[in-house]
């Protein structure tokens, strides 16, 4: 961390994945979790393929299984959609329902 020059402390922008961190979750969750905070700091953009998905197993060592439930939750939460041989998208940020 560095200060800022008001003073105050910047906080770290890394965003780690640890499956160690809750013990009662199973790993996909964590997987999950993961890359939705990757996606709502803006390191996974709108509109851009996210990783296959044995590419995310290799980079995680998990399964690939795990990669794919872990999808799978992305995907039920509305922050990825995939299209049939083209691949899996994070999703662009939605209009809102006042407009």
């Amino acid at each position: 961390m560095s200060d800022d020059p008001d003073g105050s402390r910047a906080v770290d922008e890394r965003i780690v994945f640890d499956p160690d961190s809750n013990p009662d979750k199973y790993i996909y969750e964590h997987l999950a979790d993961h890359l939705a905070r990757l996606i709502a700091a803006g390191q996974l953009k709108p509109n851009t393929p996210l990783p296959a998905e044995r590419r995310l197993a290799a980079e995680y060592g998990v399964a690939l299984g795990t990669a794919r439930h872990a999808t799978s939750i992305l995907r039920d939460l509305g922050l990825v959609v995939t299209v049939r041989s083209k691949g899996t998208f994070v999703r662009g940020p939605r209009a809102s329902a006042e407009s």
